[in-house]
């Protein structure tokens, strides 16, 4: 019997988690601009998620933080001298860029990557393309360590390959596995991956959102199906409604979740949604696959609490006894038409059996629900196995984070600490501590502080 489950990879919260404000597009992000965070309680709630999958079974590891504040940059745009100098010149003549350094936006790991296991792939092996993020000046920084950790973790070349971000230009914008689906019969089976983008650089025929920005180009996913050896005919290529885009749909898992043989999904998340649904049912029945669409209509939940609560940014996993469990932000409860709509949805025949719903508030604030906190990676009993062991969750492994988290983080942040040479330094005694605690010695490269 084939071994291959999906694991989830949550980002381990930073200790720079501040509300900067910086996601245009993002309507949680904007309207909480200038607010005071809470760094330990977002690290926690983060930690008590992946603990309670854990200890339900399911493969659960982490990505970790990254290096705050990226000096890099600053010293790149023409700031120098000491740390603390640097800081306070970039605080008073260039806040939001400060800002920028500062982001703890790594935690969102949907947008580490795009992932294609190995039953997809040419050579049998597990790929991810790292996100070159270049939408957004705070998430283009963070390619060059994701790329560093993810090759830390899935270091054995001869079942992982790790690629480079594409070019940071425009026409190759890659958002990662927040707009990637990929639906197939059992996780160790072929399968058939969906790659949605808001535009295209190359066909300017494409209707284009007026508001916010489409992060997402159909180029990037050419790109990424070609780099992972896809076959052609195991590609589908879709693109996002620009009318969701302009209510705030940032991402296609603002408004859509799919796994295994189910698309959840809400009526406005697709152009031409009569074409996708046919084309998805055709490949899908090929691979012995019946496609089992759940659709929301608009009178059901209107695109505005769809983002309000991130019904959409929620994770379906694989119930033990058949059918799929909902985890949905705990907004989801407070919101009145969700709330209505999934009790009648859970439980009544079709696929959702259960529902899971977690106190996110810190990373939801932000801008980020329960998907964007996880990268999900399909592996077989082997290769789990040559994962490194330090970043799956285990129960010792979460008391020793959960100290970690009290020791170093603080419980009350605001953009004007960003200007604190203090929290440079406990940042980085933060992040040494991390890598004994994970046995990944050199996950971070200094030079630059």
């Amino acid at each position: 019997m084939d071994s291959t489950r999906e694991y989830n990879f949550d980002g381990l919260v930073g200790p720079s988690h501040n509300y900067a404000g910086l996601s245009f597009g993002n309507v949680a992000s904007s309207s909480n601009l200038r607010q005071a965070s809470n760094p330990r309680e977002a690290a926690l709630q983060g930690l008590a998620k992946m603990r309670a999958l854990a200890a339900r079974g399911f493969g659960q590891g982490l990505l970790p933080p990254q290096p705050r504040p990226d000096f890099a940059l600053l010293r790149r745009i023409g700031f120098r001298g000491t740390p603390a100098q640097i800081l306070a010149r970039a605080a008073a003549e260039a806040p939001v860029i400060l800002a920028a350094a500062w982001s703890a936006s790594p935690m969102w790991t949907a947008n580490a990557a795009t992932v294609s296991p190995a039953p997809d792939t040419a050579d049998g092996r597990t790929h991810f393309t790292v996100a070159n993020l270049n939408n957004k000046l705070h998430r283009s920084q963070e390619q060059r360590q994701t790329a560093r950790s993810l090759r830390a973790i899935f270091h054995d070349e001869s079942r992982f390959c790790v690629h480079d971000a594409l070019p940071s230009t425009p026409a190759f914008a890659d958002e990662g596995a927040a707009n990637h689906t990929r639906f197939c019969a059992d996780h160790g089976l072929p399968g058939l991956e969906m790659f949605v983008h808001g535009r295209a650089e190359f066909d300017p025929s494409l209707a284009a959102p007026r508001r916010y920005p489409a992060r997402q180009t159909r180029e990037a996913g050419e790109a990424v199906a070609r780099l992972h050896g896809l076959a052609p005919e195991r590609v589908l290529h879709v693109q996002q409604d620009p009318a969701a885009i302009d209510q705030g749909v940032f991402h296609n898992d603002v408004i859509a979740v799919g796994s295994r043989h189910v698309l959840f999904y809400h009526q406005h998340a697709f152009v031409d949604e009569a074409n996708v649904l046919s084309t998805l049912r055709s490949r899908l029945a090929g691979l012995g696959v019946d496609l089992q669409a759940v659709r929301v209509d608009a009178g059901q939940v209107p695109v505005r609490d769809a983002v309000q609560s991130y019904l959409f940014n929620s994770q379906l996993l694989d119930a033990p006894g058949g059918g799929f469990i909902l985890l949905v932000p705990r907004e989801c409860r407070e919101n009145q038409a969700v709330s209505r709509y999934l009790e009648a949805a859970v439980g009544n025949g079709g696929p959702i059996v259960e529902l899971l719903d977690f106190d996110l508030r810190q990373s939801m604030r932000n801008g980020g629900g329960p998907a964007c906190l996880r990268l999900r990676v399909a592996l077989n009993g082997e290769d789990a196995g040559r994962v490194h062991p330090g970043v799956l969750m285990n129960e010792p492994l979460y008391a020793r984070l959960v100290q970690w988290v009290e020791r170093h983080y603080r419980d009350r942040l605001l953009p004007d600490d960003l200007a604190d040479p203090q929290l440079a330094l406990e940042v980085r005694a933060a992040l040494e501590a991390l890598e004994s605690i994970l046995g990944l010695p050199g996950l971070y490269d200094w030079t630059d502080d």
